[in-house]
């Protein structure tokens, strides 16, 4: 039985970094306080892409209903815009049906957008000015992220120390929001940083040691090369998928593209996926450091027992009313 705020509807988060269990904890809370799960995953919203977005199987979902998984196909275009108007949509039908929703995934600016309802006016498509750094983008070949970059740390340093030179798409909105604004895209976002989130949430990181995690990560990456991963990312190249696809960047996806297409061997493919899906998971943790709000649940402070786990998320859920027992 849950209870609604009056003012606020609640909003339970639960994330942490690549591998660290959010999956089987996640599915554990949402069976005992009557919750249904929205992937906050940047891959698991695509089909056909199970083995290298460690995709949960409706096994081990165990009756949950789980929304944004096996929505898109890998030639669609997924952005924190396009997830935050999903997710959106996806927490109106939970609270009609008076469940509460967890958010579950590891893609933290994802979870900003939609625990603070962030504007990105930015993103909208179609401007002049975009088209005009688009081609220009083009003209420059594979110099264009240093030029760009260059054009972005001219107007707004702080956006320039943020986003990477090889992120050609921020880089260009970036720019793009300040010729036709007039203002620093790192002054809007810092705004709209410091709003008060809609929601009445709790939002928990589940984190380990250090060593632990990354001997998860390799072991994880071990487990989906027997599971077949290559033959996954062979059959979406089969299908006309491109390293150029928001879809076929994502880990796992571009370093078996590179051994299939001939650019270096399936160990040293291997090598590199766990050495980025190690430092991918530290960046997650970066991220969540600078968060507001946020109850880090270390699992050997529960003697690396998730039923423990649950049991403190579910006592917190109990105090701020979100769940009647």
């Amino acid at each position: 039985m849950t209870q609604m705020t009056e003012k606020k509807k609640p909003l339970i988060i639960l994330t942490g970094p690549t591998a660290v269990g959010k999956t089987a904890a996640s599915i554990g809370l949402a069976k005992a306080i009557g919750g249904e799960i929205i992937s906050a995953d940047s891959m698991q919203v695509y089909r056909h892409m199970d083995i290298g977005s460690a995709k949960v199987t409706a096994d081990e979902m165990e009756g949950v209903p789980h929304h944004l998984i096996d929505v898109l196909e890998p030639d669609q275009d997924f952005n924190v815009v396009t997830f935050q108007h999903m997710a959106k949509e996806a927490l109106q039908g939970i609270y009609n049906r008076r469940r509460i929703p967890i958010i579950a995934g590891g893609t933290g600016f994802y979870i900003q957008a939609l625990l603070y309802d962030i504007d990105f006016k930015e993103n909208e498509d179609g401007s002049p000015v975009r088209r005009e750094l688009e081609e220009l983008a083009a003209r420059e070949g594979e110099a264009a992220p240093a030029v760009l970059h260059a054009m972005l740390e001219e107007i707004d340093h702080e956006s320039a120390a943020r986003i990477h030179a090889n992120n050609v798409k921020r880089v260009i909105r970036a720019i793009e929001y300040y010729r036709l604004t007039g203002r620093k895209i790192s002054v809007h976002n810092q705004e709209e940083r410091t709003k008060e989130s809609p929601y009445d949430f709790l939002y928990y990181v589940v984190n380990t040691e250090r060593p632990v995690l990354y001997a998860r990560i390799d072991r994880r990456v071990d487990q989906m090369m027997e599971n077949g991963l290559v033959e996954e990312v062979q059959t979406l190249k089969s299908m006309g998928c491109h390293r150029g696809q928001t879809s076929m960047q994502g880990l796992g996806y571009k370093e078996i593209l590179d051994y299939l297409d001939g650019r270096c061997t399936l160990d040293e493919a291997v090598y590199v996926l766990k050495r980025d899906t190690r430092h991918f998971a530290k960046r997650q943790l970066t991220w969540f450091k600078r968060e507001r709000d946020v109850r880090w649940l270390n699992l050997p402070d529960f003697g690396n027992d998730v039923s423990l786990v649950l049991d403190r998320i579910i006592e917190d859920c109990v105090g701020a009313g979100i769940v009647l027992q």
